[in-house]
Parts: C-alpha cells; structure tokens; sequence
C-alpha cells in the first residue's frame, strides 16, 4: 500500500491523465513558503500543447477539489511538461528522443554526445557526431550501459526531413 503523500497522488491522478491521452511523468509536492505546490509533469508521444495542459489541469483540480488528497491549507496546482532539456527514465522516454542529440553518462564513467537513431528494448544506436570534418560513426549503446542520459538543446536541429534526405544521399 502507498505511504506518501506523491505515491496517493499517483495512484489518484494518473488514470485521469490516462484518461486524456497523456502519460503521467511525475508529480512534485514542494513548500513554498506556507504555501504548497503540487506540481504535475505530463507528456505523450505527440508531445502536449497548451490546450492539453489546460483540459488535464481542469480534470485534476476537480478531482483534488472533491477529495482530501492535498489535506488541509492553500496549494497551487501546476500541469506542465517535461522541458527541453529532460532527462531519460523511461523507454517511452527514448522513443521520444529519436532524432534529438543526447549526453549519455556511461557506467564506466564515460561522456558521450551522439543522436538517437533508433531504440528497441535492448537499447538505442546512435549517430555520434564526426570531430574536425570528420564523417559521423554509429555506435550501439545497450541500456545497461547508460547510467544517465539528457536531451540537449539545438539551436540548429536537424529535423525529421534533414535526416531522411541525408540517409537517401
């Protein structure tokens, strides 16, 4: 049986978020002052604009209203989505990440920058940037061997249909 307070949330909040096509990322109770924050991380495959934040965020504060899930006392309830720079948990989490570039944290304490090409459930291969003109190499990188990965920003991504006129050239 569930013992905290975000462990009760989850199991009260994420068949809601289900429920409107989102995945449930995580959920933050955080005090700000006297004052408590529950914050709700949401994401899907598509990804979740603001009218998808806005409907999930009516659904979760209605049902918070009706129960006793926050207690007593103010809290401020904010949806919102992973971020840019998120960091990879979960094989959905990959999935999402093809085509974007990553910086793994190896287990045997390497650091590697490379874009996620493809992922299966062993682990991911990778396009690993060439240095110095070079051409880019691949590389398999199986999931036992990541011990952290994160999502960088681009200013200058290579979009699904770069990638595809590359691979035909």
């Amino acid at each position: 049986m569930s013992t905290t307070q975000s462990e009760r949330l989850r199991e009260l909040l994420e068949p809601l978020v289900t429920s409107q096509g989102l995945d449930l990322e995580e959920i933050a109770v955080d005090s700000v002052g006297r004052k408590r924050v529950l914050r709700v991380v949401v994401d899907s495959d598509t990804g979740a604009d603001l009218d998808r934040i806005a409907d999930v965020s009516r659904v979760l504060s209605a049902k918070l209203d009706e129960t006793d899930a926050m207690g007593e006392g103010e809290y401020t309830l904010e949806v919102g989505t992973p971020g840019a720079e998120r960091l990879l948990t979960q094989h959905r989490h990959y999935v999402r990440a093809t085509g974007r570039l990553v910086r793994f944290q190896l287990a045997e304490g390497e650091e590697l920058v490379a874009r996620i090409l493809t992922v299966d459930d062993e682990g991911v291969d990778l396009e690993v940037p060439g240095v110095k003109g070079r051409k880019p190499t691949a590389r398999r990188l199986p999931f036992e061997d990541i011990a952290r990965a994160r999502v960088q920003v681009e200013f200058s991504r290579k979009d699904k249909k770069d990638m595809k006129e590359e691979e035909e050239a």
